[in-house]
């Protein structure tokens, strides 16, 4: 079994209500494209994003939390986990990146998964440029026919941390990717 599904089918036995889970990373290319190659499969753990909404009020999503919780201490032993969980601001991504999110199908009873579009997945994995990251974003690019126009205007659009190093590298790997069109 893959390890991003080993991962969420543990996380949909533990929760007791419904929930949601935005993907990203290797498990949401993984999960989301069906001609993803099979070391995506082989990544350890589950990222994901929650959008500022689903974090208010602040306590609204215990059952989601306390899963977690045992879905990690289940699954340590094996060295799969689901611990990156980020705010939507703290991901690179367009201001819009929710209304594009598009349902994976995995069957899973209380949990529904999303990932982001392919547009907004580049994005994200422009946070660090390094070599991984850009050998993900060449599997995306061939995912769907982007054109240059549609990327220059995701990269001016694009939502970015407040955090210096990152927004360095997102205009280093700008170039790379544009290259790769």
């Amino acid at each position: 079994m893959s390890n991003p599904l080993r991962i969420l089918t543990t996380l949909d036995r533990m929760l007791t209500l419904p929930a949601e889970l935005i993907l990203f990373g290797r498990s949401a290319l993984a999960l989301g494209y069906p001609q993803s190659p099979g070391h995506f499969h082989s990544t350890q753990d589950v990222d994901g994003i929650l959008p500022l909404t689903w974090l208010e009020p602040p306590d609204a999503h215990q059952d989601f939390w306390q899963a977690v919780q045992l879905t990690n201490a289940e699954l340590e032993p094996a060295g799969l986990y689901l611990t990156h969980l980020f705010r939507e601001t703290d991901v690179i991504l367009q201001p819009d990146w929710v209304k594009h999110c598009l349902r994976i199908e995995l069957g899973l009873p209380k949990l529904a998964v999303f990932r982001p579009s392919t547009l907004d997945l580049i994005l994200t994995k422009m946070a660090r440029a390094d070599e991984d990251d850009l050998q993900d974003i060449r599997f995306l690019l061939r995912q769907e026919g982007l054109t240059r126009g549609q990327l220059e205007l995701a990269f001016d659009r694009a939502r970015l941390p407040e955090v210096k190093e990152i927004q360095e590298l997102f205009d280093c790997a700008r170039p790379k990717v544009i290259a790769m069109v």
